[in-house]
């Protein structure tokens, strides 16, 4: 299994960690609009084992080893999916490139690829999705995006600087977000790692109670 791609090669590039990091695309623009609800769930729970297994190996995990060595699992909100929407995909084609903040101070380059519009917990939504110039370049990343979103969860019951979706580029004008894979940037397990700042304008007026928890340091 791999996955967190966006994550792991910038935070490599920049923070020189020597981790060995990879990741696997979840075709989600693909596969899950035509899932019955039944498969939607077990992809759901193999996507939660899956990541539980690049915690645990030393290899592949964020955690320091303090942390690891009694490391149990994430924890995780129950599989909703209420939480799987589709959503209008518009391309930006002329946007600019610009840089995004990081946790460390830096910057990385990234442009705005399209925004995703859509209806959650009864209200209407829109959220930009992004590109990484450096990223798009290697071979595997071509058609990666990376959706970062903030909402009413966090601090409470999830990381207080929000998560991540890893996504990749539709073939229409429709996309599937399935926010039970959303995740927490590295930085959440270890302050080693440079993490994107999730930009002002993706912060939900919503609560997500779906994908991973925050990360309480004295339970796992």
């Amino acid at each position: 299994m791999k996955f967190l791609k966006y994550l792991v090669f910038i935070s490599l590039a920049i923070v020189l960690l020597s981790c060995k990091q990879g990741k696997k695309y979840h075709d989600i623009a693909e596969k899950q609009e035509i899932l019955p609800q039944t498969d939607a769930l077990a992809e759901i729970i193999q996507f939660q084992k899956e990541l539980n297994e690049e915690f645990r190996d030393p290899e592949t995990s964020p955690l320091p080893d303090r942390f690891r060595k009694n490391f149990e699992g994430l924890d995780f909100f129950e599989p909703d999916t209420n939480y799987i929407v589709k959503a209008k995909f518009t391309r930006t084609p002329e946007a600019i490139p610009f840089m995004m903040p990081r946790t460390t101070g830096d910057k990385s380059e990234e442009v705005m690829y399209g925004i995703v519009s859509f209806v959650l917990n009864g209200k209407n939504h829109q959220l930009e999705i992004y590109q990484n110039e450096e990223l798009m370049k290697k071979e595997g990343f071509e058609d990666y995006l990376f959706l970062p979103f903030t909402d009413n969860t966090n601090t409470k019951e999830t990381y207080g600087g929000g998560r991540y979706i890893d996504m990749r580029i539709p073939s229409s004008n429709e996309i599937t977000i399935d926010f039970n894979r959303a995740y927490n940037p590295y930085c959440a397990y270890n302050k080693k790692y440079s993490c994107p700042i999730v930009p002002g304008i993706n912060a939900l007026d919503t609560r997500i109670v779906a994908g991973v928890k925050d990360f309480k340091k004295g339970k796992k």
